[in-house]
């Protein structure tokens, strides 16, 4: 067993917090091991079967989280969090036992079938702990404070995510996986139970003592961290880049080495500082990033989207899980990557993620689901799950299904090798496997078989259509088909820049969709409230600063996309209900949770730009535009009261918020209004927004008089455009800077020298 009191000696050197990034893949050389449930199966269908087996289910039943739902029928007693569970421990005077992941999650699936699945370790969890069950994808503002010990504690984070409570809530012991049996040097998870008990029995005001000084020392450590610092825009732009390019991976693209994930927000960065400093190395940097992963098997080469992250070096071995908000983010970086270059092949692929968004990921009520899980069960062996089931082939596969006319020029496109092709595969996953990538470009298949480029793509389109067809007909992975308000916001956000850029009608009726939906289900007007969650016709769960800031974002973009006034009103109105209930009045910016989440040791500021962007960098970049466009100067103090709350990461650790300065930006740089009088119809009309919107303008916003009611409204923030008329009867744009304006036109060349500065 362990020796509890050398736990205390570690955290008591717990309080460095590390910036690691937490990722659900932490132990080495586990084999892969799939759950109970059948990933083809709905979550009900799941529920169903369990109950015709007679099997009784804990206190998650009545939960409507995926995750949660996932464990209703584990021997663990789960409960979910909330006062039941810690009046529970307190009356039977037992630490909690806190498990935080999410339904989509590999490593998650691992422990559930070794640890939470068995009678053996579920009696012990039953007799001296009360277990608690969390989605981290619900509750964000719990798994952020957790994790922040963790990280503490541990030096890195990750999920699943086991951390022991006192009664009233505080940690004082963590980790993230934990095997059954002691390996990987970590402690068996029925031993580590055990010593904790101990512990417990024993000593345990030793360990309330601890937990407090544990609590105390982090609060004051995350204070410290908010250090409020004036900051100045080119220095902290220069310092970003700086570490970012010194990071970069000239062969294989990305930051670092293995593992490495996308992180969108970072290649923003670099775009705009490509743009506005001329720098062909920044945009270089991105460029390379975004066609290594467009090639690599992280991007899904016949079902479109993107996976979660890359194990590997070159982005060839993904962990296979889909996340929603990659999907959202990866179209808007590769959108404005084309905008900025011009090179179609990065249009394509946000054209590919928007197919399997719509197709894949889309609620017929309008809202778009969360993930899609990376364990399916095995085509040979559906009794058993595996990591990257659904999308791996052999090579003989592929032979017997294509013949000896196509297959050859699909295994030399997609790299299919007769041993398989992937040699980093340490848990033997993929053994004899082949993980589709673009190994060889289109001219280099023509010129291998000596065929034309028109043969070539036809036999690869004709050969894709097969193994995709027979792919559909495998078990799917497991889909998480809950609806989070954050993260549709972020994809109404891509899917309006999609329409703005690409032109294609479904991106707008999708945005506009969801944008219905979230307003109409999860948001109460009236009585001013925001909620986080829907799934099985039910909005749950109350909305934090993520949510907030993510569907204000949403909203702006699509009303720059459709003109319709409606998204701009509830943005404003949005905006002024998340300032009320989560600004940080004395020391700046906004907390991510509002004083209304219970149950909380500690309300947090997230200042890591992460897989998602942290949210007060989202609310920086917010707060200009709606400056801009209302003319409101207390949002733009606001905004910049906000970076100022942030000054000590942005002047050490400058890359930890590359969204952060994008928002900086917006709020110190130059900024442009353009102001189109002219019906929406109207051919010319059409032309001038296609022209504005064919270029890469982040400092632009624009707006679009089509009628009175439109005048009226927009007149009220900026009264200059009251007097703004058409000349000559045609459609005119007003091009003002920082509400100085210039002649108006309704010539599309001297439109196009205005945009460009001349």
């Amino acid at each position: 067993m362990m020796n509890m009191p050398s736990v205390f000696l570690v955290v008591g050197a717990l309080f460095f917090l590390l910036r690691s990034v937490a990722f659900c893949a932490v132990a080495s050389d586990q084999p892969a091991t799939g759950s109970s449930r059948n990933s083809a199966d709905t979550i009900e269908d799941f529920i169903a079967r369990e109950l015709a087996k007679g099997h009784i289910p804990n206190w998650l039943i009545k939960e409507k989280s995926p995750y949660l739902l996932q464990h209703a029928f584990n021997p663990v007693d789960w409960m979910a969090w909330g006062d039941e569970a810690f009046e529970r421990a307190r009356k039977e005077n037992k630490p909690i036992f806190l498990s935080i992941g999410y339904s989509t999650c590999h490593w998650c699936h691992v422990m559930a079938h070794e640890s939470f699945e068995s009678e053996t370790v579920a009696e012990v969890l039953n007799k001296y702990f009360v277990c608690i069950k969390v989605d981290r994808e619900e509750r964000p503002d719990i798994d952020q404070v957790y994790m922040a010990f963790t990280q503490a504690m541990t030096g890195s984070g990750g999920w699943p995510m086991s951390v022991f409570l006192t009664p009233d809530l505080k940690p004082f012991y963590a980790g993230t996986y934990f095997p059954p049996e002691s390996r990987y040097g970590r402690p068996g998870f029925v031993d580590l139970l055990g010593s904790i008990h101990q512990s417990w029995i024993s000593d345990q005001q030793n360990i309330i003592n601890s937990a407090d000084q544990i609590t105390s020392r982090l609060q004051t450590t995350i204070a410290t961290r908010e250090n409020v610092l004036p900051v100045e825009r080119n220095a902290v732009f220069a310092k970003a880049y700086q570490q970012l390019s010194s990071s970069f991976d000239q062969q294989d693209g990305g930051f670092g080495s293995a593992p490495k994930f996308p992180r969108p927000v970072a290649l923003d960065f670099l775009l705009r500082y490509a743009h506005r400093e001329k720098d062909a190395k920044a945009l270089a940097i991105v460029v390379t990033t975004m066609h290594k992963m467009a090639e690599g098997g992280i991007h899904d080469q016949l079902g479109g989207g993107f996976h979660r992250y890359s194990v590997d070096q070159r982005w060839l071995v993904p962990h296979f899980e889909k996340m929603l908000y990659d999907q959202a983010q990866l179209a808007t970086t590769y959108l404005d990557g084309f905008l900025l270059t011009g090179d179609e092949s990065l249009a394509e692929t946000a054209r590919d993620i928007f197919d399997y968004v719509l197709t894949e990921m889309t609620d017929q009520k309008g809202g778009f689901y969360s993930a899609e899980d990376a364990d399916s069960p095995d085509p040979d062996n559906h009794m058993k799950k595996r990591e990257g089931a659904y999308y791996v082939w052999r090579a003989d596969e592929i032979t017997q299904l294509l013949g000896p006319e196509l297959a050859p020029v699909f295994n030399y496109r997609f790299g299919i090798e007769s041993g398989g092709n992937v040699n980093d595969d340490p848990h033997r996953e993929f053994t004899n496997k082949n993980i589709l990538h673009l190994a060889h470009s289109i001219p280099e298949v023509s010129d291998h078989f000596k065929m034309d480029r028109e043969k070539t793509e036809a036999l690869l389109r004709q050969a894709s259509d097969k193994v995709l067809t027979r792919r559909n007909n495998r078990p799917r992975p497991h889909l998480d088909d809950k609806i989070i308000t954050a993260w549709n916001g972020l994809m109404i956000s891509a899917l309006a820049k999609g329409y703005r850029v690409i032109a294609d009608p479904r991106y707008l009726a999708a945005a506009t969709n969801a944008a219905d939906f979230i307003l109409n289900t999860l948001y109460d007007s009236k009585n001013k409230k925001l909620m986080r969650r829907y799934r099985g016709s039910e909005a749950g769960l109350n909305a934090n600063l993520a949510d907030f800031v993510c569907l204000i974002q949403g909203l702006l973009d699509l009303y720059e996309a459709s003109f319709d006034r409606r998204w701009l009103r509830e943005a404003i109105a949005l905006n002024i209900l998340q300032v009320e209930n989560f600004e940080d009045k004395k020391a700046g910016g906004f907390y991510d949770t509002s004083e209304s989440n219970e149950n909380l040791l500690f309300r947090m500021k997230e200042d890591y730009d992460g897989a998602e962007p942290a949210a007060n960098s989202i609310a920086v970049h917010n707060l200009s535009r709606l400056a801009w466009i209302t003319g409101n100067d207390n949002w733009r103090k606001l905004g910049e009261k906000t970076v100022h709350a942030f000054g000590e990461v942005l002047q050490n650790s400058s890359f930890a918020l590359p969204g952060m300065l994008l928002g900086l930006d917006n709020l110190t740089g130059k900024h442009r209004q353009i102001i189109i009088v002219g019906d929406r119809q109207d051919k010319l009309t059409g032309q001038m927004l296609g022209l504005i919107n064919s270029a890469y303008h982040p400092e632009l916003t624009v707006f679009l008089v089509a009628s009175e009611e439109d005048r009226k409204y927009l007149a009220q923030f900026q009264p200059a455009i009251s007097g703004f008329a058409q000349l000559n009867a045609k459609t005119t744009a007003y091009l003002c800077e920082n509400f100085v304006c210039r002649l108006p036109t309704n010539d599309l060349t001297e439109l196009h020298k205005l945009l460009e500065g001349n």
